[in-house]
């Protein structure tokens, strides 16, 4: 499967509002039966288009009132010790997402926390701990405007011609 359909388009944005879509109704939703739908749905997934399927769980409620950005500046950037790196940030539960960065940094991490004192103690404790860790920079959230919104899929729709 390399290109997308319109089928297949709606099918990922219906995904993407409710992944708890029976196959009826997402058959529905779409404009198609449902076994056609199931198949392409099964295509979408072997072919790497969806990786999986979550709940979104309200960090405040389960007492994760922090939210932090971290950057990592790295003490060396070769291939090895980078490598150790990735594997040790990997392993934290805190921390949500790491993206590699342009500029100043190796690392932006999005790490939560309990509180202000339980960031510290993970950051002094464990952050600055890690292999070829030079430093940390935090910023902290101060309220979510939006996050873990659906991807943009317009540009794959093809103009009609």
């Amino acid at each position: 499967m390399e290109t997308l359909d319109k089928f297949d388009l709606a099918i990922l944005t219906e995904l993407q509002a409710d992944a708890r879509l029976t196959n009826a109704e997402l058959a529905s939703r779409v404009g198609l039966s449902a076994a056609p739908c199931w198949r392409r749905v099964r295509a979408l997934e072997e072919a790497g288009f969806i990786t999986g399927y979550h709940a979104e769980i309200n960090r405040r409620k389960v007492g994760l009132g922090v939210l932090a950005f971290v950057r990592v500046d790295a003490e060396r950037t070769n291939g090895a010790e980078t490598k150790r790196l990735e594997e040790a940030i990997k392993k934290l539960p805190e921390v949500m997402a790491c993206h590699y960065i342009s500029g100043a940094g190796t690392f932006e991490l999005q790490v939560v926390a309990q509180d202000l004192d339980a960031f510290s103690r993970f950051a002094r404790q464990s952050l600055i701990n890690l292999p070829n860790v030079k430093d940390l920079h935090t910023s902290f959230s101060l309220g979510e405007v939006k996050s873990g919104g659906a991807l943009p899929l317009g540009h794959l729709v093809k103009p009609a011609g």
